[in-house]
């Protein structure tokens, strides 16, 4: 009997076998979130907001990991995501409901993104030490473990360049939506009383005198402010923004009576506290614009420990590591377009454009600040096209798709927040949520 018992699940359908590993797999997931990742049975778990929201994020780095070139992902990478993704989303299916967008601007959509490179034939990865190749030299802020791009020694065709800066323009929409959803997601997020027990006195003390200087002067202005400030290197600038933050959320309070603490002089007008709020938020927008693949903060980390709701911990979570993903698949474009300049220019004096070059960090060259806000406008994220689709663009079609819509003139008085004027940057509000 036993014999008979062991032939029949030698001979068990593979379908069945992977049914089973899936159900083995599924209960040990759900397990770790019930448990608050606490395998032990301790007690000593997080919440099941943290563990969820930490399951997405572990979930995402195993399978996306560093992305170091631009290629489809592995058959076996890609079910892993998708079936892995929709267990750990499944959870809301009776908590939250998702109000569907014209803008598909998930995970799929990025899976797409990187099939689209399947087919190119004029750029291929080398190592860094690869002497034969004019775009080895590497850029100081390259990280040395990535590969190459390697272009043509006249560099790509027309028709290549144009699709890949089209690839870029597309991923640059969905970064800018997950930049959005994830904002406005924060916001909605209740602010750790942890984290307000530990905020200076005032604005003052929590800015230091010299950004306090900059930021309160009679005629402000943001080009000024950031050429002030040294944003030489990442810390430096999440110590800015943290520094900023917390002053927000000191003057928020003081002006809606929320705060008992001390140090606001009698001479402070509340048009001055809104105007200086105002003049912070402007800042936070423009780094968020340029340094999109920073850290978070520690107001946003506070927030996410502290955060009880599941619903919140998904679309943070999941707009987290979208925006990282796009920002990941935006630098590889990038290289290979570096390299395509240098094939190109091989003598020329080239700087990329672009707004996480830490060279133009630490010399101060960007765009004008006012100018980076005026292009804050509403624009539909083109769909993700093949090499061989784009090759039967017609004219009309291509101007259709690139033109971006301009801001009403009403839009554009309108005194808008931080959260909506980086909805507005993703196109997108993400508010409609029950």
């Amino acid at each position: 009997m036993e014999e008979n018992k062991s032939d029949a699940n030698l001979d068990l359908d593979p379908e069945l076998e992977e049914i089973y590993a899936d159900m083995e797999l599924m209960k040990e997931r759900f397990a770790k979130l019930l448990l608050g990742e606490d395998m032990s049975g301790g007690g000593k778990g997080v919440s099941s907001a943290l563990a969820l929201s930490n399951a997405i994020t572990n979930l995402a780095a195993s399978v996306f990991g560093e992305i170091s070139q631009l290629e489809p992902m592995s058959p076996d990478n890609k079910a892993r995501w998708r079936k892995e993704i929709d267990w750990l989303i499944s959870v809301t299916d009776h908590i939250v409901e998702f109000v569907p967008s014209k803008q598909n601007n998930n995970g799929i959509t990025m899976e797409e993104c990187l099939d689209n490179f399947k087919d190119q034939k004029e750029f291929t990865y080398v190592s860094k030490d690869d002497a034969g190749s004019k775009s080895s030299k590497k850029r100081e802020e390259d990280k040395w473990w990535l590969p190459t791009p390697k272009v043509p020694p006249n560099g790509l065709s027309d028709l290549t360049r144009k699709w890949l800066h089209y690839q870029k323009d597309s991923v640059n929409q969905v970064l800018k939506a997950a930049m959005a959803m994830n904002a406005h997601i924060l916001t909605e997020m209740e602010i750790p009383e942890s984290y307000i027990e530990a905020l200076p006195k005032n604005g003052r003390a929590s800015l230091g005198d010299t950004v306090y200087k900059n930021i309160t002067v009679d005629h402000f202005d943001p080009d000024q402010f950031l050429s002030a400030m040294d944003l030489s290197s990442e810390k430096k600038i999440l110590d800015l923004k943290n520094r900023i933050e917390a002053s927000v959320v000191i003057w928020r309070r003081k002006m809606t009576n929320k705060d008992g603490k001390s140090g606001w002089g009698s001479g402070v007008s509340m048009e001055k506290r809104e105007q200086f709020e105002d003049r912070a938020e402007t800042i936070l927008l423009i780094l968020k614009h340029r340094y999109p693949g920073i850290p978070q903060s520690a107001l946003d980390v506070s927030k996410i420990e502290n955060n009880q709701d599941v619903g919140h911990a998904v679309l943070e979570s999941y707009s987290r590591i979208l925006e990282s993903l796009a920002h990941k698949v935006m630098s590889r474009i990038e290289d290979v377009m570096h390299a395509d300049n240098l094939a190109r220019n091989p003598s020329g004096d080239l700087k990329r454009n672009s707004l996480k070059d830490s060279a133009s960090r630490a010399s101060g060259k960007f765009p004008n600040a006012h100018e980076e806000l005026e292009k804050i406008n509403y624009a539909n994220a083109p769909t993700s096209m093949t090499l061989s689709d784009f090759t039967s663009w017609t004219l009309e079609q291509e101007r259709g798709t690139a033109t971006l819509a301009k801001q009403t003139s009403a839009t554009n008085s309108k005194k808008l927040s931080y959260v909506e004027r980086l909805d507005t940057l993703g196109g997108r509000s993400p508010s409609t949520r029950q």
